[in-house]
């Protein structure tokens, strides 16, 4: 018995899908099981998503409140949103304002700041040094010896290393100095790897520089809720760059 089911499974034909007819190549790829699984599986989907709607419009209580009601309006049957300051807030800014608090955002910006503290420490900042321009006045007693300076030989070191500000040994040293010679590959793997950190600094700035205004516009909407005798004075309106100023006047606490 056993043997004539191995013979049979063995004689049996293999069903492959069909493919696309000739006369129907233009329209594209025979639609597979897999495909129709997937698109059905979308429209349940969405036909759970408004069946869900649709309960929810249902149920819901006609006199709650939500802020939509106060930043979104309908004009002549279609719905528009309020447009926001687009001068004064940048998209991060109204994202972090909106759903974060002045703590959290107070933490992340002190999060930002000791990691910014790290990396500088890490990189020593040696490639900033040498992009920066400063003057270095040196003394000559008279016209010929000015012509005849070199500053390679007022300072003792290789006339390479003369624009260097950091790391710029003398020709002794130079002299005593054991060079490693390193794989090509190494060298350009560690000036990636340092560029790479360079970018890193960059952003972190910038992360930690939005947070910054973040923090001082929260702290300025706080302290204009505050109940006050005199209304405070505005000086400036607030931009991407720094949060609105106001000049509040003295009061005597009681």
């Amino acid at each position: 018995m056993s043997s004539w089911k191995k013979a049979a499974k063995s004689n049996q034909k293999v069903h492959r899908e069909r493919a696309q007819p000739e006369s129907r190549a233009h329209l594209g790829l025979l639609e597979k099981k897999q495909d129709y699984k997937r698109r059905a599986n979308d429209q349940h989907e969405k036909d759970d998503t408004l069946k869900l709607l649709r309960k929810r419009a249902l149920t819901r209580n006609p006199d709650e409140f939500y802020h939509h009601m106060i930043n979104s309006k309908v004009q002549k049957g279609e719905h528009h949103e309020l447009e926001r300051d687009k001068d004064e807030h940048t998209p991060a800014q109204v994202r972090l304002m909106e759903t974060q608090d002045l703590r959290y955002v107070n933490m992340k910006r002190t999060m930002e700041a000791n990691k910014i503290g790290r990396l500088q420490a890490r990189l020593h900042m040696t490639d900033v040094a040498n992009e920066t321009k400063n003057t270095h006045i040196f003394f000559v007693e008279d016209e010929q010896e000015a012509k005849e300076f070199s500053v390679a030989e007022r300072l003792q070191t290789h006339p390479s290393l003369v624009g260097r500000k950091t790391n710029r040994p003398k020709l002794d040293q130079l002299a005593k100095l054991v060079l490693d010679v390193q794989d090509e590959k190494v060298i350009l793997a560690m000036n990636d790897e340092r560029k790479k950190s360079y970018h890193e600094l960059q952003c972190r700035v910038e992360r930690e520089k939005e947070l910054t205004i973040v923090q001082q516009k929260m702290e300025l909407k706080r302290a204009l809720q505050e109940k006050r005798l005199r209304k405070p004075k505005q000086v400036s309106k607030g931009t991407k760059d720094q949060a609105p100023i106001y000049k509040f006047k003295y009061e005597r606490k009681r």
